[in-house]
C-alpha cells in the first residue's frame, strides 16, 4: 500500500544504488571467504543465518538493547493517539508502540515493513517534548517506515556487522589456538582479516551516506505531512541540547544504534567528521525546515532559529 508520506526518488535511488554496491561487495566478500577457508558450505551457512536473523529479529534485538517493551492504549492513550492521527493521515498501518524506559530524549523505527514495524520513544522524550513536537518527531520515524529504509539500513548493515564478526572471530581463534599455528595458517589468517576489515571499511562509509541522507528525507517528509516544520525544528533543537548534557558513559549502549535514532546519542563530544556521520549536522535540518516553513508560509516562531 502506498502511504500519503510525500515520495521521495532521491531517496529511493540511494536507496537502490547503496544496496547494488553492498550486493557486489558481498558477492566478492563471500567469495574471497570460501577462496581463504576452503568451505563454501561454511561460508554460506553462516552468512545467510546471520542476514536472515538480522532481517526477521531486527526488530526484537532493537527493542532488547534498549530496553523497550509493546505498550497498549491504555497505558499511553495520548501517545496511541498521536500515532492513530498520524496512521490516518498518511493512510498507512499503525506500528506496534513502544517505550523504552530511558532518560535520553530520542526515537526510533524498526521492522522489515510497514505491517511488521515498531515505533518506539524513550520516556525521556515523552517527558520533554511538547504535544505538537512530539507528534513531528513521531511523523518523521513513521516516514522511514513508509519509505522503506528502515528494512533497506538493516540489511544493509548485514555485511559491516557479517565483517566485524570474521574480523573477531578470527582474531580470536588465531590468539588461543596457537599449539596449531603454522605459516599457512598464519597467511590465511591475515588475508582474511585484511578482506574484513576493507569490506568492513566500504560499507561502513556506504551506510552512513544513505543514513545522512534518509534522515534529510525523513524530517522533509514529516514536515510536509503534519504542516509544521517548525514543530519539528523545535523539538531537534531541545533533543540535541539534552542528549549533549547526558553523560558519555550513559550513552555508550545507545551509540550501537544511532543510524536508527531520530538524533544521535552522541553526548557532549563534537563526534567525528562529516564523512563518518550517521545524521546530517543539526544546522543543515534546521536549514532545510526554515525552507520548508517559507514554503508553506509558516509563521516562524522566536525559538525556530535557535
Amino acid at each position: 500500500m502506498q502511504s500519503r508520506f510525500r515520495s521521495d526518488r532521491r531517496l529511493t535511488v540511494r536507496m537502490t544504488v547503496t544496496l547494488f554496491l553492498l550486493g557486489l561487495l558481498y558477492v566478492a566478500f563471500v567469495a574471497a571467504l570460501i577462496v581463504l577457508l576452503k568451505s563454501w558450505v561454511l561460508v554460506v551457512v553462516i552468512a545467510a543465518g546471520l542476514l536472515g536473523a538480522q532481517y526477521w529479529f531486527s526488530d526484537r534485538i532493537a527493542l532488547y538493547a534498549m530496553r523497550g517493551r509493546v505498550v497498549e492504549r491504555e497505558e499511553y492513550p495520548q501517545l496511541h493517539g498521536v500515532v492513530d492521527r498520524l496512521c490516518a493521515v498518511a493512510d498507512m498501518p499503525k506500528p506496534l508502540v513502544a517505550v523504552s524506559d530511558l532518560d535520553m530524549p530520542n526515537a526510533f523505527a524498526t521492522g522489515r515493513n510497514a505491517d511488521h514495524a515498531v515505533l518506539c520513544v524513550t520516556t525521556g522524550l515523552l517527558r520533554r517534548l511538547e504535544p505538537d513536537e512530539l507528534e513531528g518527531v513521531l511523523a518523521h520515524e513513521l516516514s522511514h517506515v513508509a519509505h522503506k529504509d528502515v528494512a533497506v539500513i538493516t540489511v544493509a548493515s548485514f555485511l559491516g556487522v557479517l565483517a566485524g564478526l570474521i574480523v573477531r572471530f578470527a582474531f580470536y581463534s588465531q590468539l588461543f589456538g596457537g599449539g596449531r599455528r603454522d605459516q599457512n595458517t598464519a597467511i590465511v589468517f591475515l588475508a582474511v582479516m585484511s578482506v574484513s576489515a576493507a569490506v568492513y571499511a566500504i560499507s561502513f562509509l556506504l551506510i552512513r551516506a544513505l543514513s545522512r541522507y534518509r534522515e534529510l528525507a525523513a524530517d522533509r517528509a514529516a514536515a510536509l505531512l503534519t504542516g509544521r516544520p517548525s514543530a519539528l525544528a523545535s523539538a531537534l533543537t531541545k533533543v540535541t541540547g539534552d542528549i549533549a548534557r547526558i553523560p558519555t558513559k550513559d550513552l555508550r549502549t545507545a551509540q550501537a544504534f544511532n543510524a536508527f535514532y531520530f538524533t544521535p546519542a552522541l553526548g557532549a563530544e563534537p563526534g567525528l567528521a562529516n564523512l563518518f556521520s550517521t545524521h546530517p549536522s543539526l544546522e543543515q535540518r534546521l536549514e532545510q525546515l526554515a525552507r520548508i516553513s517559507a514554503e508553506l508560509g509558516e509563521a516562524a516562531t522566536p525559538g525556530d532559529a535557535a
